[in-house]
Parts: structure tokens; C-alpha cells; sequence
């Protein structure tokens, strides 16, 4: 499945790409600008989204372990250069994820809980190497705040729950590639360490789930510096 998605969002870059150059189609003869203090950088990207899952819990069932399903989806993200070296940088994006929970004792199997949506907003410094070359890797770190909302029960014994908002911190490493003029190619890979608990009504009971998703974040699409 993870293959799957990680090729989804290959696939959707080059489709984004490709509808970009074809707005504005690439003269391969301007010359490259880099990065510079006091300026933007918009991005697109196409992102693959992986929670890890780890530590999972429910409240009466040992063992019971939280599932939450990987997603693909385009993402929006901003630049400002303080310094040459030195940007801050702001993703915005939302993804809708199926919930499901596996509870061996007693042998229930996996049980189907809903969906719902996640805005996870980050925020990260970053420190650009070789600013001023076409090939600039980066790594940055920063803060995410998960606003979860959208949420839809899979109905029989669960008829409601609800996600609590939640924040983490964020760590990232990618590259940009200026490919011409101002127009860049971007590879991102973030970590996101992020719990989240949820309060399931199922069975005419209230159970309390915890997960720490931990997801992986692909990213990769286009940008352009102003």
C-alpha cells in the first residue's frame, strides 16, 4: 500500500508539473536565480502522507491497536528567505483518513470506526546549503498544530466519535533544484511526531482510543521564486 501511494504521488507531481508548464512554459535559456534574502518562494507539491501508528490503545481491550490509513493529496506550501541561508516556511494542505481499530482480546477482528479530516498547518526553519547553486539541499524543524474536523462514523455499533486537535514537532530534509529562470523542482520529506485521542460511542459505551501517527510526509512538485 505504501509503495502504491508513494507512487500515486509521483505520478500526481509530474501531472502538476505538467499543468504548470503548460501556463507558463520553461525557457531553458534564463538564467538561474537561486535563493535570496527578502524573497518568496511558492511551492506545489503533490504529498503522500503515512501514519506510523505507534503506541496505539484503547481503553478495555488489551492489545486493541488504533489503524489509520495512509493518504495521498496536492500541497501548498510558502517561503520567505530571512538570510540567503535562513527561511521560514509555512505548508498548508488536508487529508481525509479512514479510522479503523483491531481488537484481538476479545477476538473482535478489525472494526471499521469512520473517517475524518486533518489540517496539520506546519511551521519550520530551515537552512538552505549552496543558496546560490541549481542543486540546494535543505533541512529544517519547526511545529505542527492538527485541527481535526469532518469527522463521519461507519455506522452499526459506532454511531459517533471525535479526534481531539493536537501539536507536535515537525523535522524535515529536501532539496530544491532550479531548473530555469525562477522555477525550481522540490523533493521534501517531513516527520511528523503527533498524538491524537479519540472518543469512540460504540455499543452503547465511551471508549478511548490513543494513537501517536507519527506520519511520514513525501512530498515533491514544483516552485517558484518571486
Amino acid at each position: 500500500m505504501r509503495h502504491l501511494l508513494f507512487a500515486t504521488t509521483m505520478l500526481s507531481a509530474v501531472a502538476c508539473g505538467s499543468a504548470a508548464f503548460a501556463q507558463s512554459p520553461l525557457d531553458l535559456n534564463q538564467p538561474l536565480v537561486g535563493k535570496q534574502a527578502g524573497t518568496f518562494m511558492i511551492r506545489l507539491r503533490a504529498i503522500g502522507v503515512i501514519p506510523e501508528d505507534n503506541s496505539s490503545s484503547i481503553n478495555g481491550f488489551p492489545g486493541a491497536r488504533v489503524n489509520v490509513t495512509d493518504q495521498a493529496a496536492p500541497e501548498v506550501d510558502f517561503s520567505y528567505f530571512l538570510t540567503d541561508n535562513i527561511a521560514f516556511e509555512l505548508i498548508a494542505a488536508s487529508t481525509r483518513h479512514e479510522l479503523s481499530a483491531t481488537i484481538p482480546n476479545p477476538p473482535l477482528g478489525k472494526v471499521d470506526v469512520g473517517s475524518a479530516w486533518v489540517l496539520p498547518p506546519t511551521l519550520t526553519v530551515q537552512y538552505h546549503f549552496m543558496p546560490h547553486s541549481a542543486f540546494s539541499p535543505y533541512i529544517g524543524a519547526g511545529v505542527t498544530v492538527a485541527f481535526f474536523y469532518g469527522t463521519s462514523p461507519a455506522g452499526g455499533a459506532v454511531t459517533h466519535f471525535s479526534v481531539g486537535n493536537n501539536v507536535g514537532p515537525a523535522i524535515q530534509a529536501g532539496f530544491d533544484y532550479n531548473l530555469t529562470g525562477h522555477w525550481f523542482f522540490n523533493f521534501d520529506v517531513k516527520q511528523i511526531f503527533l498524538n491524537a485521542d479519540a472518543h469512540v460511542d460504540a455499543l452503547g459505551t465511551t471508549l478511548h482510543a490513543h494513537t501517536a501517527l507519527d506520519p511520514l510526509v513525501v512530498g515533491t512538485g514544483i516552485g517558484y521564486r518571486f
